[in-house]
């Protein structure tokens, strides 16, 4: 019992000490994110820096991209934003060096069309953030190409099912624009939330080798108690 107690009190400790720094990890991310967010746009990565892009280095950064929309490969992806249901609208850019990005535009409702007049041929210059591609699709819903019917922002899928070839590994969520009247699409409705719970559960862990270490006493004295009783004259 004693091996078994202490060997419990040590596990539930260092159980408490990797939520401590799980904490410090995730509040350095979230300062990351909150620097990234709020910076200057930088230029998008080009295809370059394609295979070195990724969550941990980029995700979140404020990017910014040039080039034409090409309006004939729209594809609606199904969103839930605080504005309501409907759908993600997300439009390849062709950027002037000829490579090509998704852009998320932006949210429009399930009973609305996206504005197209003048867009399909006039240069844009996008800020947004950059977020990395979601493959497979949403909750318990796959992705169907061939339906068309999209619940995730799989870039790839998404241009191979457009005939789009090469594309970033990565898609820019718009930012919202400026005077926008909500008509479509809307953008800048990114939600960056990070769950912080590791101080809850550090404290409950430490709790827990509180109480075996306890309990562990409380047997020991009993016992203790017992076998004097037992040996008295």
């Amino acid at each position: 019992m004693a091996l078994a107690a202490v060997l419990a009190f040590a596990g539930f400790a260092a159980l408490g000490t990797w939520q401590i720094e799980r904490r410090a990890w995730k509040l350095a991310l979230i300062a990351r994110v909150e620097q990234r967010v709020h910076a200057p746009p930088m230029a998008a990565p080009g295809p370059d820096r394609w295979t070195r892009v990724n969550a941990a280095d980029d995700e979140y950064r404020h990017i910014q991209a040039s080039g034409r929309y090409l309006r004939a490969a729209d594809s609606f992806v199904q969103a839930v934003t605080e504005r309501g249901a409907g759908f993600w609208l997300m439009t390849p850019l062709r950027q002037t060096d000829g490579s090509v990005v998704l852009v998320n535009r932006g949210f429009v409702a399930s009973d609305r069309s996206a504005p197209t007049t003048g867009e399909a041929a006039a240069p844009v210059t996008v800020t947004g953030l950059l977020r990395i591609t979601e493959p497979g699709g949403g909750f318990l819903r796959h992705n169907d190409p061939t339906a068309n019917r999209w619940y995730s922002r799989d870039v790839q899928a998404i241009a191979a099912a457009r005939g789009l070839g090469p594309v970033a590994p990565y898609f820019i969520d718009a930012d919202a624009t400026p005077g926008d009247n909500g008509a479509g699409p809307v953008g800048g409705l990114t939600v960056i939330s990070f769950h912080n719970n590791h101080l809850v559960y550090a404290i409950t862990w430490y709790v827990l080798a509180v109480m075996v270490a306890a309990a562990a006493w409380h047997v020991a004295r009993t016992e203790r108690k017992g076998g004097d009783v037992g040996h008295t004259p």
